[in-house]
């Protein structure tokens, strides 16, 4: 009877076809849609990628560098990032499952574990500037755009209604490639290098605005989305884990279990589960469903987000380094490494909430100014003489003021907010 339990079980399993799909597109408003297990099959490279950014971006801010660090994060998050953004609102409007895509999604993946490999590179060739080396960065883009746009033809091809729009997605990815490819052969000064840069990051964010306000929007799903930037959002503060692992890790090599390390511990997990508490009370996915012209904005400002969560990881990072006695830098600029990412962090909410609903609340203000009066009280604790420990649990009850406010009153209002927003 097992047995026959099992079979039952199996046989519809065996007989699902991956061989070929057309690219028609998916039905925006499916109920129930979901990541699929080939959408979190292919967020775990970006753990690797976010972890590499993050360990640079520690090391020079250990060493003081702070220009270093800062523009060496910037780069490698956006280049990230915006691999992920391209290729996930791809896969909401037109994942198929099909052999073809399941392989171009395979395609894309070696593709960013090579961009990870060339993130040392970027920050090094920013300490020493002369030039930019993102030789191999750009190469690992190479790879994830040949298979981008080689699905976005092929959907041109099957679609005939969003032909254009598809299209317009392919041009301007190679012609953005082109010009990324070209910056490596003329190998400017960096200072000029990054003139270039940020216009071919213009260029490639108002690719996606062109093809889908001119030619027409693809059939993306905002639950399914919203579920995405979500994930992504988790996988992302698994660097503050590591952060905090780190922490924990060299104050029980310099002190044995203690006082200090529990206060790390409990805040370094305080700290991560508030800032996931605080952006999961956001019901995105509703809002977008409402007006998807708003999406452009929420999702262009989360690669930001996505950078302060591996800014929070490095910070951390850069505190294990000063509680080991490693570090150029003192417990209070460590202190300062976390603080400003979290703030970052907490500002963008805000301002991506105001944004999707295009409310404001005077209420977020009074929230917002009780984040900063915590992580100045953080600061300035750790500027007294207070430890790392006690100041990373100061930190970290930052997030849950916003918190405590929006499960005791704040949820009221945000009902409110969004009943308005979606009417």
């Amino acid at each position: 009877m097992l047995a026959g339990a099992v079979r039952l079980c199996i046989v519809p399993l065996m007989t699902v076809n991956h061989v070929y799909a057309r690219m028609t597109g998916r039905d925006p408003h499916q109920a129930h849609r979901a990541a699929t297990p080939l959408e979190l099959l292919f967020d775990l490279v970006f753990v690797v990628a976010f972890s590499q950014i993050g360990t640079q971006m520690a090391h020079y801010l250990e060493l003081g560098h702070v220009g270093t660090a800062t523009l060496g994060w910037w780069f490698g998050t956006f280049a990230v990032a915006w691999a992920w953004i391209n290729y996930s609102w791809l896969a909401s409007a037109y994942d198929t499952d099909d052999i073809f895509f399941r392989l171009a999604t395979m395609v894309v993946m070696i593709g960013v574990i090579v961009v990870a490999l060339g993130v040392p590179s970027v920050f090094a060739s920013i300490e020493e500037g002369v030039y930019l080396d993102n030789g191999v960065l750009v190469a690992g883009y190479v790879i994830m755009r040949v298979a981008t746009i080689a699905v976005w033809l092929r959907v041109a091809a099957h679609d005939p209604e969003r032909r254009r729009t598809a299209l317009a997605y392919a041009t301007n990815i190679g012609i953005a490639q082109v010009g990324w490819v070209a910056l490596i052969f003329l190998n400017l000064p960096i200072g000029t290098t990054f003139v270039f840069t940020s216009l071919l990051t213009l260029f490639e964010l108002a690719g996606p605005l062109f093809a889908e306000l001119r030619f027409g929007r693809t059939p993306w799903h905002a639950h399914h989305i919203a579920e995405r930037y979500g994930l992504l959002v988790i996988i992302t503060l698994g660097e503050v884990i590591l952060g905090t692992v780190l922490a924990i890790s060299a104050v029980v090599e310099e002190q044995g279990w203690s006082l200090e390390a529990a206060s790390v511990a409990f805040g370094g997990v305080a700290l991560v589960f508030a800032m996931w508490w605080v952006y999961f009370a956001i019901p995105w996915g509703e809002v977008l469903a409402r007006h998807p012209g708003r999406a452009f904005a929420w999702g262009y400002l989360q690669i930001a987000l996505f950078g302060s969560l591996v800014a929070v990881g490095a910070g951390l990072h850069v505190a294990a380094y000063v509680i080991a006695h490693e570090a150029h830098v003192s417990a209070v600029f460590a202190a300062y490494a976390i603080a400003i990412p979290v703030l970052a962090f907490e500002t963008l909410l805000f301002v991506l909430y105001a944004l999707l609903v295009k409310q404001f609340d005077l209420f977020h203000l009074w929230l917002y100014l009780g984040v900063i009066a915590v992580l100045v009280v953080a600061i300035a604790a750790v500027a007294a003489g207070a430890s790392l420990g006690l100041g990373i649990l100061l930190i970290a009850c930052s997030p849950v003021v916003v918190v405590v406010g929006y499960e005791t009153v704040g949820w009221r209002h945000g009902q409110e907010m969004v009943a308005r927003a979606t009417r």
